[in-house]
């Protein structure tokens, strides 16, 4: 994994609504419904679409739309991959 990759995933685990987010995740077989973050974090819808992006776009989490609704999941390639690098530096 490459540097700017690794630094990439670290910014958008720095915010505390994130990592709620991927806990909730972990604790939940690594899915999650969109209607279940906003139950679980107490800010305004786009808000979490936010930080729901901001995971996505770091490939932390994978996105899947299902009629009108989205999915997640935890992208467990890439969590490998970032921990990894992070052992090597």
């Amino acid at each position: 994994m490459e540097l700017k990759q690794v630094e990439k995933i670290s910014k958008a685990l720095s915010d505390v609504n994130r990592l709620k987010i991927l806990q909730y995740m972990q604790n939940n077989q690594g899915k999650m419904e969109c209607t279940h973050a906003c139950s679980l974090l107490s800010l305004a819808q786009p808000s979490i679409s936010h930080h729901i992006k901001k995971l996505v776009e770091a490939q932390l989490i994978h996105q899947h739309k299902i009629g009108r609704n989205y999915h997640y999941s935890l992208n467990h390639e890439v969590w490998d991959h970032y921990t990894l690098a992070l052992r090597n530096l």
